[in-house]
């Protein structure tokens, strides 16, 4: 006999409890609990299933379906090459940081041959008419759908079969087989799964936006990531002009490629070569100014690393960073106190990656470790000088990888010397190449 009990259920995100609270424990919303019956039996049910039908990798041809290209070379690069049809894609970022803006202008390059649709629960049509309108871009195929069903979008899909479909944005659709509010962790994931269903059958790519915060709390988003096929984020300050497309999931290529693009009155242009745009001023050596190369992705980028190094005021010095991760920071400073000798236990440090860049890879750390050198000596490095390597606790400096790429891209800006770790092979360059065991060493050089 099936026995039934009582369990609590949050309206919200749909986590179950034995007992009732106040609070949920999962999405941390009061007063959602609500009592729910179930039933359990201990008697196996016989599944009616029947087998499917399998097919060999060798017999399946994906020419049948090419990648959609959009003429934004930035954008084709971050996914891998183009669109892929039946993918989904979630497109992330801040609110305001400029994601519609992108993907009306993604959807106007598409729209050439076949028709897009644009549906969304947060605009009217004549509101996105007068965006189109701003943009210059021509909204002749794009058609508009204000609905936030999924069952009526997903049946819209089936009906129209277009070349492009963008939800803007998933927070606000909803699915009416589900007990809690639009938005919430259990809407998000539901609507997603349809899109997702839809998608795969009728081979229509479809792109979902969703909106995060800096400390990436709202509900959707970051629940997803492992559900879709691709993950792109939109970073960037919302007061300075120029964006970061990121990949971080692509199912269909290498994550962590970079697209670089400048928010104009016209819409997103793309920036071809975005190390000019980190190094302004370049040939101008001032103290505490340091020249690196980084990697994001497989794009190499140079950027300039500034330092700033005051007594301090009060009884514990500052330490503060922009673009890179201040613990990161507290070590350099801590190698270069005690293996290098330079005393900045009574100053403040303070760090900045010119052009609002994110350094998250090791091979910067030399060239921020010589750049707060330098101001704390008051002396500028040399302007034609390049600074890549890692340094490790004990001072010494270890290799980086993809170092000839890195070399070639230096060399093609017009730089005339590196300061790298000690190579395991040689390298053919017209560069001048000088090496460094350790940062004690580095410092000796300059």
């Amino acid at each position: 006999m099936p026995k039934s009990f009582l369990i609590y259920e949050c309206s919200k995100c749909g986590a179950q409890t034995p007992k009732w609270g106040g609070r949920c424990l999962e999405c941390g919303a009061w007063g959602t609990l609500e009592q729910v019956a179930t039933t359990t039996t201990k008697e196996e049910k016989k599944s009616l299933a029947v087998a499917g039908k399998t097919v060999k990798f060798s017999e399946i041809n994906h020419l049948q379906f090419p990648r959609i290209k959009t003429s934004l070379e930035e954008f084709d690069a971050v996914v891998g090459g183009g669109i892929v049809p039946g993918s989904l894609t979630l497109l992330g970022g801040e609110p305001g940081i400029g994601k519609s803006t992108l993907i009306l202008q993604i959807a106007a390059k598409v729209s050439d041959t076949r028709n897009v649709l644009y549906v969304s629960g947060e605009e009217s049509g004549e509101q996105i008419k007068l965006r189109l309108e701003r943009l210059k871009l021509s909204g002749k195929n794009i058609s508009f759908l204000g609905e936030t069903d999924v069952n009526a979008i997903v049946a819209t899909l089936e009906k129209e079969k277009p070349i492009l479909a963008i939800i803007d944005s998933i927070q606000t659709i909803y699915s009416p087989d589900i007990p809690s509010e639009a938005g919430s962790i259990s809407q998000v994931r539901a609507s997603t799964v349809r899109l997702l269903e839809t998608a795969k059958k009728n081979n229509i790519p479809v792109f979902i936006i969703g909106h995060v915060t800096k400390e990436g709390l709202v509900a959707g988003p970051k629940t997803l990531e492992h559900l879709v096929d691709t993950v792109i984020y939109l970073e960037g300050e919302r007061y300075q002009s120029y964006r970061l497309l990121r990949t971080v999931k692509n199912r269909f290529g290498s994550a962590g490629e970079v697209g670089v693009f400048e928010m104009t009155g016209g819409g997103m242009e793309e920036v071809k070569n975005p190390s000019l745009i980190f190094l302004q001023n370049k040939n101008t050596p001032s103290p505490g100014s340091a020249i690196t190369c980084i990697l994001e992705g497989s794009r190499p980028l140079l950027v300039e690393i500034q330092a700033l190094v005051n007594r301090t005021n009060f009884g514990y010095p500052q330490r503060k960073s922009e673009g890179f991760n201040p613990n990161r920071l507290q070590v350099l400073i801590a190698v270069l106190t005690q293996r290098a000798k330079i005393n900045l236990n009574a100053s403040d440090v303070y760090l900045n990656v010119a052009g609002g860049l994110k350094i998250q890879e090791p091979a910067a750390d030399l060239a921020v470790a010589l750049a707060i050198a330098s101001a704390a000596k008051n002396k500028g490095l040399d302007a034609n000088t390049v600074i890549l390597g890692e340094i490790g606790l004990g001072g010494e400096i270890r290799g980086i990888n993809q170092l000839e790429r890195r070399l070639k891209e230096i060399e093609k800006l017009g730089f005339k010397t590196v300061i790298l770790p000690k190579l395991s092979q040689k390298i053919t360059t017209k560069l001048k190449l000088i090496e460094a065991t350790s940062l004690f060493q580095a410092l000796e050089l300059l």
